[in-house]
């Protein structure tokens, strides 16, 4: 089975979000489980930036779930929901102000399945969110193949 990997470059997180999910769009329509996959690479600095964003939002979660549970459920609701509105604030003004974002999506199509895989090459290139974002594609053998799967892999 040979992999094929598509660079994009996208300006911002919310392209790449858009981006990310048609992907799991068409993951789910197709059944592309394992032959579709993606990951993205924000970078060192966001990366550091969405870690402690991430953990407050469970707080908000738990508080709601207590709080259906006890007889004061109104209260500790209308709290928890006040505080995951905030947290989500937060998470979306991190997300806008982050700079540009690389996503890999590599393409694992078994050797009979050669025209499947030559159309997803083709088409996912030319749909909206991924033509701006100067895609490339690399196949097995040729140059940058080795970067590509290294830089796949480390994002795992």
């Amino acid at each position: 089975m040979a992999h094929t990997y598509m660079l994009f470059d996208f300006a911002d997180e919310e392209t790449a979000q858009q981006a990310r999910h048609k992907l799991e769009t068409w993951k789910q329509a197709f059944r592309l489980d394992k032959k579709l996959q993606y990951k993205l690479d924000r970078g060192d600095a966001a990366d550091s930036a969405d870690a402690p964003a991430a953990e407050p939002e469970s707080e908000p979660v738990a508080k709601l779930a207590k709080g259906a549970k006890s007889s004061k459920s109104d209260k500790s609701a209308k709290s928890g929901a006040k505080s995951g509105a905030k947290a989500d604030a937060k998470k979306a003004d991190s997300a806008v102000s982050s700079g540009p974002v690389k996503l890999l999506v590599r393409l694992y199509f078994s050797g009979h399945e050669k025209k499947s895989e030559q159309r997803w090459l083709d088409r996912i290139p030319v749909e909206e969110p991924f033509k701006a974002a100067s895609p490339k594609v690399v196949q097995e053998g040729e140059v940058g193949f080795d970067e590509a799967l290294a830089d796949f892999d480390r994002l795992g």
